[in-house]
Protein backbone atom coordinates (compact mmCIF):
# COMPACT_ATOMS: atom_id res chain seq x y z
CA UNK A 1 0.00 0.00 0.00
CA UNK A 2 0.93 3.49 -0.57
CA UNK A 3 -0.82 4.87 2.52
CA UNK A 4 -0.58 3.06 5.82
CA UNK A 5 -3.80 1.71 7.32
CA UNK A 6 -5.62 -0.25 9.97
CA UNK A 7 -7.77 -3.13 8.38
CA UNK A 8 -11.40 -3.77 10.04
CA UNK A 9 -14.17 -5.98 9.05
CA UNK A 10 -17.56 -6.24 9.26
CA UNK A 11 -20.28 -9.52 9.13
CA UNK A 12 -23.74 -9.02 9.65
CA UNK A 13 -26.22 -10.94 11.96
CA UNK A 14 -29.57 -9.33 11.95
CA UNK A 15 -31.57 -7.76 9.39
CA UNK A 16 -31.31 -4.24 9.40
CA UNK A 17 -34.17 -1.90 9.72
CA UNK A 18 -36.32 -3.82 12.08
CA UNK A 19 -35.00 -2.04 15.24
CA UNK A 20 -33.92 1.32 14.20
CA UNK A 21 -35.09 3.86 17.30
CA UNK A 22 -35.44 7.66 18.16
CA UNK A 23 -32.56 9.63 18.48
CA UNK A 24 -30.99 12.75 20.73
CA UNK A 25 -28.23 13.91 19.22
CA UNK A 26 -26.89 17.71 17.96
CA UNK A 27 -25.71 16.69 14.30
CA UNK A 28 -28.26 17.64 11.57
CA UNK A 29 -28.75 14.78 9.35
CA UNK A 30 -26.46 17.04 6.46
CA UNK A 31 -23.99 17.23 9.11
CA UNK A 32 -23.78 13.49 9.04
CA UNK A 33 -23.53 13.09 5.67
CA UNK A 34 -21.30 15.73 5.65
CA UNK A 35 -18.64 13.90 7.89
CA UNK A 36 -19.03 10.65 5.57
CA UNK A 37 -18.39 12.56 2.72
CA UNK A 38 -15.16 13.76 4.24
CA UNK A 39 -14.54 9.90 4.33
CA UNK A 40 -15.39 8.42 1.31
CA UNK A 41 -15.49 11.05 -1.35
CA UNK A 42 -12.57 11.04 -3.51
CA UNK A 43 -10.94 14.12 -4.74
CA UNK A 44 -7.82 12.29 -6.82
CA UNK A 45 -6.94 8.76 -6.09
CA UNK A 46 -5.05 5.67 -7.92
CA UNK A 47 -6.29 2.42 -7.07
CA UNK A 48 -5.96 -1.38 -8.01
CA UNK A 49 -9.17 -3.48 -7.70
CA UNK A 50 -11.00 -6.44 -8.46
CA UNK A 51 -14.77 -7.03 -9.20
CA UNK A 52 -16.00 -10.58 -8.19
CA UNK A 53 -19.63 -10.91 -10.26
CA UNK A 54 -21.38 -13.76 -8.98
CA UNK A 55 -24.91 -15.39 -10.58
CA UNK A 56 -25.55 -18.29 -8.91
CA UNK A 57 -23.01 -20.64 -8.69
CA UNK A 58 -20.75 -18.98 -11.12
CA UNK A 59 -17.95 -16.31 -10.32
CA UNK A 60 -16.32 -14.07 -12.33
CA UNK A 61 -13.28 -12.23 -11.63
CA UNK A 62 -12.60 -8.69 -13.27
CA UNK A 63 -9.33 -6.85 -12.03
CA UNK A 64 -8.51 -3.26 -13.19
CA UNK A 65 -6.51 -0.13 -12.23
CA UNK A 66 -7.77 3.00 -11.97
CA UNK A 67 -7.26 6.86 -11.58
CA UNK A 68 -9.76 9.83 -10.59
CA UNK A 69 -9.76 13.22 -9.92
CA UNK A 70 -12.12 15.89 -9.59
CA UNK A 71 -14.82 14.18 -10.86
CA UNK A 72 -13.22 12.96 -13.80
CA UNK A 73 -11.73 8.85 -14.05
CA UNK A 74 -10.22 6.38 -16.40
CA UNK A 75 -10.18 2.76 -15.56
CA UNK A 76 -8.56 -0.13 -17.64
CA UNK A 77 -8.71 -4.00 -16.86
CA UNK A 78 -6.39 -5.99 -16.39
CA UNK A 79 -7.49 -9.48 -15.96
CA UNK A 80 -6.79 -11.75 -19.35
CA UNK A 81 -10.30 -11.88 -20.81
CA UNK A 82 -10.40 -8.36 -20.58
CA UNK A 83 -7.48 -6.30 -20.95
CA UNK A 84 -7.30 -3.13 -22.66
CA UNK A 85 -10.97 -2.36 -22.07
CA UNK A 86 -11.05 0.78 -20.57
CA UNK A 87 -13.67 3.41 -19.20
CA UNK A 88 -13.04 6.70 -19.22
CA UNK A 89 -15.38 9.36 -17.52
CA UNK A 90 -14.92 12.76 -18.29
CA UNK A 91 -17.50 15.19 -16.36
CA UNK A 92 -21.31 13.56 -17.16
CA UNK A 93 -19.86 11.78 -20.39
CA UNK A 94 -18.77 8.06 -20.08
CA UNK A 95 -16.87 6.10 -22.31
CA UNK A 96 -15.81 2.68 -23.50
CA UNK A 97 -13.06 1.42 -25.30
CA UNK A 98 -12.77 -2.09 -26.73
CA UNK A 99 -9.07 -2.91 -27.67
CA UNK A 100 -9.90 -6.05 -30.07
CA UNK A 101 -12.33 -3.87 -32.39
CA UNK A 102 -10.51 -0.87 -31.33
CA UNK A 103 -13.85 0.71 -31.04
CA UNK A 104 -14.91 3.73 -29.24
CA UNK A 105 -18.24 3.95 -28.02
CA UNK A 106 -19.71 6.43 -25.88
CA UNK A 107 -22.25 4.93 -23.28
CA UNK A 108 -25.45 6.94 -22.53
CA UNK A 109 -29.01 6.94 -22.35
CA UNK A 110 -30.96 3.73 -21.14
CA UNK A 111 -27.44 1.92 -21.64
CA UNK A 112 -26.27 3.65 -18.54
CA UNK A 113 -28.85 1.27 -16.22
CA UNK A 114 -26.97 -1.89 -17.32
CA UNK A 115 -24.70 -3.46 -15.39
CA UNK A 116 -20.83 -2.52 -16.22
CA UNK A 117 -18.74 -5.41 -17.32
CA UNK A 118 -22.00 -7.77 -16.32
CA UNK A 119 -21.62 -6.42 -12.50
CA UNK A 120 -24.20 -5.33 -10.27
CA UNK A 121 -22.99 -2.28 -10.43
CA UNK A 122 -24.65 0.44 -13.30
CA UNK A 123 -22.78 2.63 -15.72
CA UNK A 124 -24.90 5.52 -14.16
CA UNK A 125 -23.27 4.35 -10.35
CA UNK A 126 -20.52 4.71 -11.95
CA UNK A 127 -20.98 8.58 -13.30
CA UNK A 128 -22.38 9.44 -9.79
CA UNK A 129 -19.00 11.28 -8.38
CA UNK A 130 -20.84 14.12 -6.07
CA UNK A 131 -20.88 14.14 -2.48
CA UNK A 132 -24.54 12.21 -1.50
CA UNK A 133 -24.99 16.23 0.12
CA UNK A 134 -25.14 18.07 -3.17
CA UNK A 135 -28.07 14.81 -4.94
CA UNK A 136 -30.22 14.16 -1.64
CA UNK A 137 -32.17 15.87 0.79
CA UNK A 138 -31.27 13.84 3.39
CA UNK A 139 -33.31 12.92 7.11
CA UNK A 140 -32.54 11.61 10.17
CA UNK A 141 -34.72 8.53 10.97
CA UNK A 142 -32.70 7.12 13.81
CA UNK A 143 -30.30 4.86 14.40
CA UNK A 144 -29.51 1.05 14.70
CA UNK A 145 -26.79 -1.40 15.80
CA UNK A 146 -25.68 -3.45 12.85
CA UNK A 147 -23.56 -6.55 13.71
CA UNK A 148 -22.29 -4.44 17.19
CA UNK A 149 -21.47 -0.77 15.67
CA UNK A 150 -24.06 1.88 16.10
CA UNK A 151 -25.06 3.50 13.23
CA UNK A 152 -27.30 6.55 12.16
CA UNK A 153 -29.92 5.79 9.76
CA UNK A 154 -31.09 8.42 7.25
CA UNK A 155 -33.10 8.29 4.36
CA UNK A 156 -32.48 10.97 1.25
CA UNK A 157 -34.86 11.88 -1.62
CA UNK A 158 -33.17 13.25 -4.59
CA UNK A 159 -33.04 16.88 -5.03
CA UNK A 160 -34.94 18.26 -7.73
CA UNK A 161 -33.00 18.53 -11.27
CA UNK A 162 -30.16 16.10 -10.11
CA UNK A 163 -29.61 13.30 -11.94
CA UNK A 164 -29.48 10.39 -10.01
CA UNK A 165 -29.28 6.39 -10.24
CA UNK A 166 -32.05 6.10 -7.43
CA UNK A 167 -34.65 8.42 -6.15
CA UNK A 168 -34.24 7.16 -2.54
CA UNK A 169 -31.29 5.93 -0.41
CA UNK A 170 -31.82 4.83 2.58
CA UNK A 171 -28.36 4.63 4.82
CA UNK A 172 -26.54 3.41 7.86
CA UNK A 173 -23.85 5.63 9.02
CA UNK A 174 -21.22 4.20 11.00
CA UNK A 175 -21.55 6.59 14.72
CA UNK A 176 -17.60 6.17 15.29
CA UNK A 177 -15.97 6.24 12.18
CA UNK A 178 -18.58 8.07 9.46
CA UNK A 179 -18.43 5.43 7.28
CA UNK A 180 -21.73 4.21 5.25
CA UNK A 181 -21.94 0.59 6.22
CA UNK A 182 -25.31 -0.47 4.23
CA UNK A 183 -27.01 1.24 1.76
CA UNK A 184 -30.52 0.22 0.20
CA UNK A 185 -31.28 1.67 -3.28
CA UNK A 186 -35.35 2.82 -4.20
CA UNK A 187 -37.06 3.69 -7.61
CA UNK A 188 -39.26 6.34 -7.11
CA UNK A 189 -42.50 3.88 -6.87
CA UNK A 190 -40.88 2.82 -3.68
CA UNK A 191 -39.12 -0.17 -5.01
CA UNK A 192 -36.36 -1.72 -3.68
CA UNK A 193 -33.34 -1.51 -6.21
CA UNK A 194 -30.01 -2.93 -4.75
CA UNK A 195 -28.53 -3.47 -1.47
CA UNK A 196 -25.06 -2.08 -1.16
CA UNK A 197 -23.00 -3.40 2.58
CA UNK A 198 -19.49 -2.27 3.54
CA UNK A 199 -17.64 -5.88 5.00
CA UNK A 200 -14.18 -4.27 5.18
CA UNK A 201 -13.12 -0.15 6.14
CA UNK A 202 -9.46 0.40 6.22
CA UNK A 203 -8.44 3.54 8.73
CA UNK A 204 -5.45 5.62 6.22
CA UNK A 205 -2.84 7.97 7.81
CA UNK A 206 -4.31 7.58 11.24
CA UNK A 207 -6.85 10.49 10.27
CA UNK A 208 -9.20 8.97 7.52
CA UNK A 209 -11.83 5.69 6.93
CA UNK A 210 -12.23 4.49 3.76
CA UNK A 211 -14.39 1.50 3.01
CA UNK A 212 -12.08 -1.28 0.87
CA UNK A 213 -14.69 -3.71 0.36
CA UNK A 214 -18.29 -3.99 -0.45
CA UNK A 215 -21.20 -5.82 -1.71
CA UNK A 216 -23.53 -4.67 -4.51
CA UNK A 217 -26.97 -6.97 -4.67
CA UNK A 218 -29.52 -6.10 -7.34
CA UNK A 219 -33.26 -7.51 -5.50
CA UNK A 220 -34.27 -7.62 -9.30
CA UNK A 221 -32.37 -10.47 -10.09
CA UNK A 222 -31.88 -13.93 -8.40
CA UNK A 223 -29.33 -14.65 -6.64
CA UNK A 224 -26.84 -12.19 -8.30
CA UNK A 225 -24.11 -10.16 -6.25
CA UNK A 226 -20.77 -8.17 -6.74
CA UNK A 227 -18.54 -7.92 -4.66
CA UNK A 228 -16.00 -4.78 -5.31
CA UNK A 229 -12.51 -5.10 -3.36
CA UNK A 230 -9.73 -2.52 -3.33
CA UNK A 231 -6.32 -4.07 -3.04
CA UNK A 232 -4.70 -1.00 -3.05
CA UNK A 233 -5.54 2.65 -2.93
CA UNK A 234 -2.93 5.94 -3.17
CA UNK A 235 -5.00 9.23 -2.20
CA UNK A 236 -3.69 12.81 -3.93
CA UNK A 237 -1.22 11.14 -6.32
CA UNK A 238 0.59 12.68 -9.20
CA UNK A 239 -1.32 11.80 -12.22
CA UNK A 240 0.63 12.75 -15.49
CA UNK A 241 -1.26 15.46 -17.82
CA UNK A 242 -3.56 14.13 -20.78
CA UNK A 243 -4.80 10.84 -18.30
CA UNK A 244 -8.70 12.14 -18.13
CA UNK A 245 -8.75 12.69 -22.23
CA UNK A 246 -10.55 10.67 -25.37
CA UNK A 247 -6.82 10.07 -26.65
CA UNK A 248 -5.64 8.15 -23.87
CA UNK A 249 -8.23 5.65 -24.43
CA UNK A 250 -6.68 4.37 -28.02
Amino acid sequence: MATTFLSVSYGFTAEPGENITEIETDLTAEEIMNQRDDNEFIVSARMEAEMVIVKGNRETVKEMVSYSQEGDALTEFTNPRDRGTKYLKLGEELWMYFPDAEDLVRISGHMLNQGMMGSDFSYQDALESERLTDLYQFELLGEEEIDGRMAYVLSGIAREGEEVSYYERKIWIDQERYIGLREELYARNGRMLKVAEVTEVDLFDDDRWYPTEMVMSDQLMEDSRTIFRINEIEFNPEIPEGTFSLDSLQ
